[in-house]
């Protein structure tokens, strides 16, 4: 099956600093990306290169087995703070929407309008930041996309909001057959609404794959103190921390935890995101200052 999104080397700087080095992933088509990073790891960078918005400093973004912005009529894109035109109405977005959108399906966006219970005639400018995410959702599910990229559509949102919008969008993926990547830096909205995981830190891609797999995987070891270089090498220590007497290490392995010294704990979704964001980025070699840009 064709990866619905894959980065090869992919870079992107802004002067001298870079916004996303090496990226390298392949996400399947079919499902629901968390995309979750501090603010600045390069989620948005990431997103922009993939709808073709911003051209790549280094590598290769492919979306559908495309280069980014060759399929727009397959790709919705919902941007941060889900812009919308204030001065128009809800009706006014349906129709400009209808216009730009090859595809578009006014029966689908009609019918959500109505069933969120707005009037068509009022303006954008007069809804709430939980209306206008759902008018922006209702934008990009019209267009009848194949993929559907959100960069932080709820982050601005109270709880309530944000539970409907994740809630909507479930629906939706469900309905049409979706591959969707959510970017956030919520785990709790992840974990509600994704089955497959992308961690983003410094700009460099520090674990993906499915979520219950990775979750499968990671391990909390207590014990005795021991250095990492004496553990089995099938154990991948993510981080570690020491006492005189005590070691604790979250590892990765795919393969059974044998020692008795060990007290063995699961992690939550939550704990594996926090470690990964947490761990101390190893240095980036230098690039050069001048570079073909492609």
């Amino acid at each position: 099956m064709t990866a619905v999104l894959q980065a090869q080397g992919l870079g992107k700087r802004y002067g001298r600093r870079w916004a996303l080095t090496d990226c390298e992933l392949e996400v399947p088509a079919g499902r629901v990306v968390g995309l979750v990073g501090p603010n600045g790891a390069g989620k948005s960078t990431l997103l922009n290169l993939a709808v073709g918005m911003i051209t790549p400093t280094t590598g290769t973004v492919e979306v559908l087995g495309t280069p980014a912005g060759a399929q727009q009529a397959k790709v919705g894109y919902v941007a941060q703070d889900t812009p919308t035109y204030s001065r128009l109405s809800v009706a006014d977005h349906l129709k400009l929407g209808a216009r730009l959108n090859p595809a578009w399906d006014d029966s689908v966006a009609r019918q959500r309008i109505e069933n969120l219970g707005f009037d068509p005639r009022q303006r954008a400018g007069r809804l709430s930041g939980g209306q206008r995410a759902q008018l922006a959702l209702t934008l990009g599910l019209a267009k009848r996309p194949e993929v559907l990229l959100l960069d932080e559509p709820v982050a601005a949102l109270d709880p309530l909001a944000r539970r409907e919008f994740l809630q909507d969008l479930m629906e939706a993926v469900a309905e049409h057959e979706l591959s969707v990547v959510l970017s956030s830096h919520l785990v709790s909205d992840v974990e509600r609404a994704c089955d497959y995981l992308i961690v983003l830190v410094d700009s460099r891609v520090q674990v993906n794959g499915e979520i219950d797999t990775l979750l499968a995987t990671h391990f909390r070891l207590t014990g005795p103190r021991k250095d990492a270089k004496d553990l089995p090498r099938d154990q991948h220590v993510v981080t570690e921390s020491h006492t005189d007497r005590q070691s604790t290490f979250l590892i990765r392995t795919d393969r059974p935890i044998l020692d008795p010294a060990w007290t063995v704990s699961q992690l939550t979704l939550e704990d594996l995101v926090l470690a990964y964001m947490g761990r101390t980025a190893p240095a980036q070699p230098e690039r050069p200052l001048l570079e073909v840009r492609r």
